[in-house]
């Protein structure tokens, strides 16, 4: 079973909680890193939180949103064993989980609508890694 970590900076707090309450609806327990208001803070201290606690487990998996999903991503790739995929819409999403084996999804709350946020969210937690050619691949990173 998949364990799910959600976390954001400022600007992507209210669509973290949009994204919790998409969690809760579905029946998906997830552990909220934090932020736990809008209240102005560093995306890095974030990401880097997320990245440790997803790299524990081949099973974890993790959500982060900032304003652009740009910084969140370069912050969380800078841990080893982080495959972390800034994704737009729902084939970037799929593709990320089939071909890149990505264990986390950043998201842009100032160029995403929260229905495409949420498709992606629910992709990106649905889809498989197809393993294949693409495990060699992954093992060159």
């Amino acid at each position: 079973m998949k364990k799910i970590f959600i976390s954001s900076d400022h600007a992507g707090y209210k669509l973290k909680e949009l994204i919790k309450s998409h969690l809760l609806k579905k029946k998906l327990s997830f552990k909220d890193m934090g932020p736990y208001s809008d209240d102005r803070v560093d995306y890095p201290d974030y990401a880097h939180k997320l990245a440790k606690r997803v790299k524990i487990s081949k099973n974890n998996v993790g959500i982060l949103v900032c304003g652009s999903g740009m910084g969140m991503n370069i912050a969380a790739n800078k841990h080893k064993n982080i495959r972390a995929a800034q994704c737009f819409n729902l084939k970037s999403t799929k593709l990320s989980r089939l071909h890149n084996d990505a264990n986390i999804i950043t998201l842009g709350s100032r160029l995403l609508s929260t229905k495409i946020a949420l498709i992606c969210v629910t992709a990106f937690l649905d889809t498989e890694f197809e393993g294949g050619r693409h495990s060699k691949r992954i093992k060159k990173i």
